[in-house]
């Protein structure tokens, strides 16, 4: 599903073309839709992909083995100078799945006809807002300036294109390009704290709960 999610999200909301010279950003980059969403960033045709995640190590990873021009640490730099800095021509696509001040910066930092992937909005899940969350007057008049898409997204609104997603999906992976992170916590009891855990960005890719090793056919 997450793999699903990135691939179709982009191919239909992110409008990417080979050579068009693209520059995406992916803001909880090494979640387990950002991490596939900003390799498949780079497979279809952007020239740049930046990611945004919340700790060194995961800046760290995903430049030295997932293919990223470029990651900032939310927590510790200052994410609109590093976004200036790693993305010199602006901003073609993001890859939102944040919200909040994190995209409020990335917003104002886009291009004329650029495009927003709104695949999450985790920081304001506990907030009692409609979705997709409205923008401040500020930011949605830049988004309004400057015709940037901004459009809810669902995946299971694209059955008819699983079939060829996964299809694709598993060719990159088998030929080595796609990589996929995974963090793997045993046990049952263990549920909650392994949500608990991917809420606050605990994991890297996808949060999964081992139950059994076991393997019955």
């Amino acid at each position: 599903m997450p793999g699903l999610t990135s691939l179709i999200g982009i191919q239909e909301k992110g409008h990417i073309t080979a050579g068009s010279n693209k520059t995406m950003v992916v803001s909880g980059a090494a979640g387990a839709c950002g991490s596939v969403a900003g390799q498949i960033g780079h497979f279809l045709g952007c020239s740049r992909v930046v990611g945004i995640c919340g700790t060194h190590e995961k800046c760290i990873l995903l430049t030295s083995e997932l293919g990223f021009d470029a990651a900032i640490n939310y927590k510790k730099d200052n994410v609109a100078e590093q976004l200036r800095e790693s993305c010199p021509a602006g901003v073609d696509v993001y890859f939102d799945n944040v919200g909040g001040n994190i995209s409020d910066t990335v917003i104002s930092q886009m291009n004329e006809n650029s495009h927003i992937i709104l695949c999450g909005q985790i920081s304001q899940y506990n907030k009692d807002v409609p979705y997709p969350p409205p923008l401040s007057p500020a930011i949605e008049a830049i988004q309004k300036e400057r015709n940037i898409t901004r459009e809810r997204f669902l995946v299971l609104n694209y059955k008819d294109k699983f079939e060829p997603g996964i299809l694709q999906l598993s060719q990159w992976f088998k030929e080595g390009k796609l990589k996929i992170k995974e963090t793997v916590i045993n046990g049952l009891e263990n549920m909650g704290a392994a949500f608990q855990s991917m809420m606050t960005g605990g994991n890297i890719g996808k949060q999964i709960v081992c139950i059994s090793e076991e393997i019955s056919l």
